[in-house]
């Protein structure tokens, strides 16, 4: 029962605490709009950097995820990082062809689907008198929308037939469909691709920017037999890969060992012979990105914390100032049985109050500055709850740090020389 009402005693203390610490903040707006400004500044560096860094990763995981989580990619270019990439030495590889897609097909296991794609130049549609122009384009077999997904606005996927006569149509992305036909249907519409009549069968639903630029909505597919009217896909300056979709249940690297062997055998690689080809997964990707993200997270908090160090001292001086100032007040609250501890927590939450409204503003800036950049520039940065909850902790702790040593002194004072002071 004794525990009880001390609970209750101290939280009442620190009610009146806070509501003391409001009022003398706001009897001196000036002093505390400078004493805090350091922290806002510190919590703004921080957490914007934060920010930036969650909403990067975040953005990235999505391309990422796009290409496939359970996708291995056969290719001649490594996903490799470094100033050792032997450009030259994989320039001269074969590229992965139907006929090996073929062959994949009959001995493959453990895959779910596969797909052969091929990049094309950047070329510029036409429908009458519109155009839309410097436009990625993909040849692509059957199985194409089992490696990737895409959500269609309109229309259809390439039909078996059209895949195996390479007939000429083709599906293109929103932002092609906006230049072409701003007030018209596109499905059944003829463009003109490099001086040819191709036939709009399919409309893919807007996807938005992408941070490793794989978004469809600037993208058009044909089948892979008709881009062979464009390019020889035997060329050395084609980039060409099969992708393979894991079955169910079965990890990529699983599918990888299955894939070397098979792709081995496919090309009569001899057991000491080196691969001429390589075998690309999403994760080759990430990791070193997170590892660049983590450092520019760690230059934030550095930054930050100089500020948040800067405006730790301008909160002590500010405290110090503030117990000279109640010195008498004090020494009456201990004279009518205040204890120690009581005077301590007082100027302890006022200190965490003043942290905190920094803290608050700071955080305030970030998330104004979030709408700004959604609203105007398309990019998706977000504030976070787990951000929010750093900054308010950070403040928290600066606060308590900063004015543990003025709330100490105040509580230690001996209320006869208190009362007296002037």
């Amino acid at each position: 029962m004794q525990h009880k009402n001390e609970w209750k005693v101290i939280s009442g203390q620190l009610w009146e605490s806070a509501v003391a610490a409001t009022f003398a903040l706001k009897s001196n707006p000036i002093r505390t709009f400078l004493s805090t400004l350091g922290i806002t500044i510190g919590i703004f560096c921080i957490i914007m950097v934060l920010s930036i860094v969650d909403s990067l990763e975040k953005n990235l995981q999505n391309s990422v995820d796009s290409l496939g989580k359970d996708v291995a990619i056969i290719e001649k270019w490594p996903w490799e990082f470094g100033s050792n990439y032997k450009w030259w030495k994989y320039m001269n590889r074969p590229n992965p062809t139907i006929d090996e897609l073929e062959k994949l097909e009959e001995q493959l296991t453990l895959a779910k689907a596969l797909a052969l794609s091929v990049n094309l130049p950047s070329v510029t549609l036409k429908f009458s008198n519109l155009s839309a122009e410097n436009v990625s384009g993909m040849g692509v077999s059957q199985g194409y929308p089992g490696v990737r997904d895409f959500e269609l606005e309109d229309g259809r996927f390439f039909s078996e037939n059209e895949i195996k006569n390479g007939d000429q149509v083709v599906m293109i992305g929103s932002s092609i469909a906006q230049n072409l036909f701003p007030t018209l249907r596109s499905i059944d519409r003829m463009v003109s691709i490099k001086g040819k009549k191709f036939k709009v069968i399919g409309l893919f639903k807007k996807e938005g920017e992408s941070m490793l630029n794989n978004s469809m909505d600037n993208v058009f597919l044909i089948p892979v037999k008709t881009a062979a009217n464009f390019l020889r896909l035997n060329s050395n300056m084609v980039n060409s890969r099969i992708q393979v979709k894991a079955k169910d249940g079965v990890s990529v690297n699983q599918l990888e060992n299955e894939l070397k062997g098979i792709m081995r055998a496919i090309r009569k690689l001899s057991p000491n012979e080196e691969a001429d080809f390589a075998i690309n997964k999403t994760t080759l990707l990430s990791k070193p990105l997170k590892s660049l993200f983590s450092v520019v997270s760690l230059g934030g908090w550095i930054i930050g914390l100089f500020a948040i160090l800067v405006g730790g001292f301008g909160i002590a001086n500010i405290m110090f100032v503030s117990v000279k100032e109640r010195t008498q007040q004090i020494g009456i609250q201990k004279s009518l049985g205040a204890k120690n501890y009581f005077i301590l927590i007082e100027f302890l939450v006022e200190s965490v109050i003043l942290c905190l409204v920094g803290g608050t503003i700071g955080l305030l800036a970030v998330f104004l500055i979030t709408i700004g950049v959604k609203s105007y520039l398309d990019l998706n940065l977000f504030l976070s709850s787990g951000n929010i909850i750093t900054g308010l902790l950070v403040s928290v702790s600066i606060g308590i740090v900063s004015g543990f040593i003025p709330a100490y002194r105040a509580s230690q004072l001996d209320p006869v020389e208190a009362i007296r002071a002037k």
